[in-house]
């Protein structure tokens, strides 16, 4: 299943861009949208918080979090590409951006 229900498919389109600004480090770039998104700092010291069960995060902020990635790093994820589950840490959102971002 997908963040939002919708059942994980093979045939997600993988499309990225260049970053806009040039080279940016993925992990400061997600830990700091995590931050505003989750309006709590706990993400910079926690990387391995599960921001799901703490409450941190809703389907809107995953979506918004997709947005800010693909602005700030030019990896573009679909909201369906990954579970919630492979998504529901810090550590694991940056480990698959800075997967993506060599792909």
């Amino acid at each position: 299943m997908g963040l939002f229900g919708k059942k994980k498919t093979e045939n997600n389109e993988k499309v990225s861009a260049a970053p806009a600004a040039g080279a940016v480090d993925i992990r400061t770039a997600i830990l700091e949208s995590l931050a505003n998104i989750c309006e709590d700092e706990v993400v910079k010291e926690d990387p391995d918080i599960n921001i799901v069960e703490e409450g941190l995060i809703d389907s809107l902020g995953y979506i918004e979090l997709l947005m800010q990635i693909e602005e700030k790093t030019g990896v573009v994820i679909a909201p369906a590409e990954y579970t919630r589950e492979e998504m529901d840490t810090p550590n694991k959102i940056i480990a698959i951006v800075e997967a993506k971002a060599k792909a």
